[in-house]
């Protein structure tokens, strides 16, 4: 794949641990492999901590893990990624923006 073909990303994530006995940095590695499943390549990881939502939706789920990730992929990376960690019960939401 040409270097020149891939775009940079930043990507939020709200990891979902309740539960599980998965700390949110196996679910952070986790998230790394389906990235490099899609031809990406992660260039940073930021754990921004434990926030409460804005908007409860679940009174048992008032906040989680919010950890930001930069990468670069090629075009069609962010959908592919969207769509393999649809399945993935310890992401509870995804964010992919374009920088």
């Amino acid at each position: 794949m040409n270097e020149t073909a891939k775009r940079h990303y930043r990507a939020t994530f709200i990891l979902d641990n309740r539960g599980k006995e998965e700390t949110a940095d196996v679910i952070i590695e986790s998230v790394k492999k389906e990235i490099a499943a899609v031809h990406g390549e992660v260039t940073a990881v930021e754990n921004l901590g434990k926030k409460d939502f804005a908007r409860v939706t679940d009174a048992k789920f008032a906040g989680a893990t919010y950890v930001q990730v930069a990468f670069s992929a090629p075009p069609e990376g962010p959908a592919a990624l969207k769509e393999r960690l649809r399945l993935n019960h310890s992401v509870y939401r995804t964010f992919v923006e374009s920088v």
